[in-house]
């Protein structure tokens, strides 16, 4: 009988996860408006890169222009017990909306705030959020890989 001896052991743990991106107002114009702010890419393509560069990661994508259906968005991702985390840019109604600040705090999950813009070298009313509060952390000024760093912090805690 011949003896096999193991020198090393060990299991691959696929990686596998599920992260939202929730988008607010005005971000299905990305790469169309203000593009010496908010750059040339769509957000469609941006998407697809995402796909390709973490094809372990999936990745939910919500956009709307319509508050209520931001809030909408929060509270079912929220029942879905495999979203692992939420990366939210709600635009300009960061700086608003009591209603969406209070959705993030009423949610279980935890929430970055993402801008691709550098929010505080802006207008000083872009500098406040009601929903920085309620977010595990907030990323700006880095264009698309704010969400990018966002997406590293989950896959990596």
């Amino acid at each position: 009988m011949a003896m096999v001896q193991i020198l090393h052991s060990f299991s691959i743990k696929k990686l596998e996860m599920k992260i939202a991106i929730v988008n607010g107002p005005n971000l299905n114009l990305t790469g169309h408006r203000e593009v010496d702010v908010y750059g040339t890419q769509s957000f469609e393509s941006f998407v697809a890169e995402l796909d390709q560069t973490y094809p372990k990661l999936e990745i939910i994508y919500l956009q709307s222009n319509v508050e209520g259906e931001l809030i909408n968005f929060l509270h079912q991702l929220n029942e879905q017990p495999d979203i692992e985390g939420i990366l939210l840019n709600a635009g300009a109604y960061t700086h608003t909306s009591i209603a969406l600040g209070d959705a993030v705090a009423g949610i279980g999950k935890s929430v970055i705030e993402i801008h691709l813009s550098n929010v505080f070298k802006r207008e000083g009313f872009r500098q406040i959020s009601y929903i920085a509060p309620s977010c595990i952390g907030s990323i700006s000024g880095f264009g698309m890989k704010s969400y990018k760093l966002g997406l590293e912090y989950f896959m990596n805690r």
